[in-house]
């Protein structure tokens, strides 16, 4: 009997296999890139688009990419793993839009908010609380000290604990709390820092059931061509796609 027994659940296991799609068993994750502006345009997006679907290739990752709010629908977001805020900028989704997000979110979904993902949405705070900020401010880009507070992370890892880099670096009127923060700006190095001795660059949280990554970095269209940073936004989107921690 207990031959037997096990042959059923042999024969149970094997339909449940053919019934389920094969091809759902080798389907890569894949992430949406939104890129929608309301306000300032970043020229170093149309950079950052291919750079980004270029680390996908490398990484075992699909990237879809769009500037359609449209797009935001509960159906349509349950196929990816991450969405990508590249510097978008203002008011870019409705009120239903902002809802299927919301569930997205909720049911587990991944955001990855890049540069001006904080300059996005001032009038939804939920937003502002998964993007972890709210922009301010910024002086002339220049080169900065970093300090790579957490380096056990996917996304800082690979980081010196002091990285000097050349970019644009926002202050922020409104900084969520329960982040988990990965790098810190040192205002002594540069001018025009308001934040003080806590002035947070990149961090990671998890929101409302899903995974947020941001980081700060990115306005220039240099960025997109150095490895150090690619490897960061690299860890950032993988950590939001679920894989790693």
């Amino acid at each position: 009997m207990k031959n037997l027994s096990n042959y059923f659940k042999v024969i149970i296991v094997l339909v449940v296999l053919v019934q389920f799609p094969f091809s759902r068993l080798l389907a890569k994750p894949k992430v949406l890139i939104f890129s929608k502006t309301a306000g300032f345009h970043h020229n170093s997006i149309a950079v950052g688009i291919p750079a980004i679907i270029k680390l996908g290739q490398e990484n075992n990752f699909d990237v879809d990419t769009t500037t359609n709010s449209a797009k935001f629908t509960t159906e349509n977001l349950k196929q990816y793993a991450a969405v990508i805020f590249l510097s978008t900028t203002g008011d870019v989704l409705n009120d239903e839009q902002q809802k299927a997000f919301e569930q997205y979110i909720h049911s587990g979904g991944g955001f990855v908010g890049v540069h001006a993902a904080t300059d996005t949405e001032y009038g939804w705070p939920w937003y502002g609380d998964l993007v972890g900020a709210y922009f301010k401010s910024h002086p002339k880009q220049q080169e900065a000290t970093l300090h790579v507070v957490d380096r056990k992370f996917i996304a800082t890892k690979h980081l010196p604990e002091e990285w000097k880099r050349f970019d644009e670096w926002y202050n922020y009127k409104y900084i969520a709390k329960g982040l988990h923060v990965l790098v810190t700006i040192d205002e002594k190095s540069y001018t025009g820092g308001e934040n003080g001795d806590n002035h947070p660059m990149a961090w990671y949280h998890e929101y409302d059931g899903g995974r947020a990554f941001y980081t700060e970095l990115g306005h220039t269209n240099e960025s997109y061509a150095d490895p150090l940073y690619l490897k960061h936004l690299l860890g950032g989107i993988q950590y939001a796609i679920g894989d790693h921690k």
